[in-house]
Parts: structure tokens; C-alpha cells; sequence
């Protein structure tokens, strides 16, 4: 087995082949940042029958060359840049750096230290990922949009519009307004554009919504089974996690989440506080699940939240129990997902 280490850059990328048992260098390569240049490093690399590739980086820089060796059945791990960082300094040559030492300490990191992590080919959680990014981007610009039409419209009516405003109720106060002046033509003009933008943002938004609850239904999720939990919810779960077996234990979980409760440093041992760790996104997401359960009566989080309360918690305390409780279901469901739909073992 040989180790082709990758140092990725943006122009670039250089490739050392090295032999693990002797950790020697074989041979190396560098080749530009374009296909033709992928099809070069592949015919170069085809004369190692064995081989794995070892990129630095594989989610950053190295993201389309890792991607695009997948993808023609080629052996990927990834190698995080800090891993290779502290193999050039404790290596020979007072951590000199240059591009073909930084492949070479990527192939010897995922070779013997174990750093390495087996880059698999984009799925169905990658497609969640850039829907989910543009749904994300697609609420920043209708806040910005509403927010310039609020202003134009304190200019144009007493007292402005009302603070949850839609497309139809400024374009129906729009109507009542009859400018005097140049100003005021223009102010109305502006903000009749800006309900334009809306319009079409929030037609947008419906869409996005839709590719969500479909893709999450392809990929065969039952997290939306869950109260609380919609197609845009389960969309940002599946994106943010990825595989739940990742994950070893439901405690793993929640601490990766950061809704694992924390000791406070004090002699009441019985006593904690909020973990300021973990994937803030993911503790938003499951912090909305728990607010719509605790006001859904129905819902087995509003019953959990209750009880909490009858045994003595503080409103806020009783909702960071019922975020690690959901938490634990999340992993739960997400985990049996993914063996449901894992294809079988094959048999010899």
C-alpha cells in the first residue's frame, strides 16, 4: 500500500508518494488546480495498483480534488491541517516548510497516527447543507428588505407600519399614501420596490421549503414524525450531523450539541449551568424544538416541561431538561434512520 500525500493549494496541488513501512519518499508530483491536470495526477498515480490518498484538508482547499477522486473510485482520508502541523515540527529539519514536506507529513499522519478520516462521496446531506445555506441567506436579505421598507414607510405614514408586516399589508398601506412633492414620489417608488422584493423572496423561501421536505422524505428521515421538528428543522439536523453512528453514545451527542448540563465549581455538586460548547447551531435547533413542544399541550415535551415545573425547576431549567431529553431522541432517530437504510453486509 502506498500513501499519496496531498498539499492543496488554490493554484496548485503538490502530491508526495510514500512507502509506509520505511516512511520514504517514492516520487512526487505537482500539478495545476484544472482537470486536465486532475487526469495527469491520476495517470501518474496508477502506477502504485495500491494506494490511498491523504489530503490535507479535504473540506477546505482540497474539497474538489478529494471529491473528484471519489467519484472515480479512488481512497480518500482527510487530514486536518493541525495534524500535520505537529508533524513537521517534530520531525527532522526544525519544522521547515514547503509544499512537498506538508504532503509528505499528511501521508504519515494518516499512515501512523491515526488522524486521518475516510472522506466519503457528497450525499444527500450535502444537498440539505447548500439548501439549508440558502434558506439561511435568503431570510438575511428579507430582514434587510423589510427593514429599509419600515423605514421608508415612517417617512410616508404616521407612526409607520405595523412591526409583523407582509407584502399585501405595505402594498395595501402603500395605496392609502398620496405623495405631495418630489421626495415623497420617490419614497413611495422605493418602497413600492421593495415590496416587490419581498414578494419575491418569500416566493422563494416556499420553494426552498419544499426541495427541504423533499429531500428529507429521499433520504428516508423520519425526524419530521418528531412534533416540532419540520422539513427545515430536520434539513439543518441531517445537514449539521451528518452520520449519527459518528457518534458513540446519546451523551456524545448532546455533549457535541452542547445541551449536556455542566457542573457548577462550587461545593453543591447538584447544582448546573448551561454548557457554552458544542455546535451552536445544532443547540438552536434543538432549542426551537423544545420551545414549540412546550407550547404544543399535546406534545410529550409540553407534558416533560410540566412535570419538570411541578418538581421544583425554574421555567429555564426545566427547558434546558427537556433540550437534552430531545437531544437523546434526535440521536435515537436519526441513528435508527441510519441502519434502516444502510445496505446489507455482504456475505462471503
Amino acid at each position: 500500500m502506498i500513501l499519496l500525500g496531498v498539499d492543496p493549494h488554490k493554484s496548485t496541488h503538490t502530491t508526495v508518494a510514500v512507502a509506509p513501512e520505511a516512511n520514504r519518499q517514492l516520487a512526487s508530483v505537482t500539478v495545476g488546480a484544472r482537470l486536465p491536470e486532475y487526469r495527469r495526477l491520476l495517470t501518474w498515480a496508477r502506477k502504485w495498483p495500491e494506494r490511498t490518498w491523504a489530503v490535507e484538508n479535504a473540506n477546505g482547499l482540497g474539497r474538489h480534488l478529494a471529491q473528484w477522486l471519489i467519484a472515480r473510485g479512488e481512497r480518500v482520508v482527510d487530514v486536518p491541517a493541525s495534524a500535520t502541523s505537529r508533524v513537521r515540527e517534530l520531525s527532522r529539519g526544525g519544522g521547515r516548510k514547503n509544499d512537498q514536506i506538508d504532503a509528505a507529513a499528511a501521508a504519515t499522519v494518516a499512515c501512523l497516527h491515526g488522524d486521518g478520516r475516510e472522506v466519503g462521496a457528497e450525499d444527500h446531506a450535502t444537498a440539505l447543507a447548500l439548501l439549508d445555506e440558502r434558506r439561511v441567506n435568503l431570510t438575511q436579505a428579507r430582514v434587510r428588505v423589510v427593514n429599509q421598507l419600515h423605514a421608508l414607510l415612517r417617512d410616508l405614514l404616521p407612526g409607520g407600519g405595523p412591526g409583523q408586516m407582509s407584502a399585501d399589508q405595505a402594498a395595501a398601506l402603500l395605496r392609502t399614501v398620496r405623495p405631495v412633492g418630489a421626495v415623497e414620489k420617490v419614497r413611495k417608488g422605493l418602497a413600492r420596490d421593495l415590496v416587490a422584493e419581498v414578494r419575491t423572496l418569500d416566493k422563494q423561501l416556499v420553494a426552498n421549503a419544499a426541495d427541504l421536505e423533499t429531500l428529507v422524505k429521499a433520504a428516508n428521515s423520519t425526524l419530521m414524525h418528531t412534533p416540532g421538528i419540520g422539513p427545515v428543522l430536520a434539513a439543518r439536523l441531517i445537514a449539521r450531523v451528518g452520520r449519527a453512528g459518528r457518534f458513540p453514545t446519546a451523551a456524545a451527542f448532546a455533549n457535541y450539541t452542547g445541551t449536556a448540563p455542566v457542573e457548577i465549581a462550587s461545593a453543591d455538586k447538584s447544582r448546573h449551568r448551561l454548557s457554552r460548547s458544542g455546535d451552536r447551531q445544532l443547540n438552536s435547533v434543538l432549542h426551537t424544538i423544545a420551545i414549540s413542544q412546550v407550547r404544543m399541550p399535546n406534545s410529550p415535551g409540553h407534558v416533560y416541561y410540566q412535570r419538570k415545573l411541578s418538581e421544583g425547576k425554574t421555567p429555564r431549567e426545566a427547558r434546558r431538561c427537556l433540550k437534552r431529553r430531545l437531544a437523546d431522541h434526535v440521536w435515537k432517530v436519526m441513528l435508527a434512520d441510519e441502519r434502516r437504510t444502510r445496505p446489507p453486509a455482504v456475505t462471503p
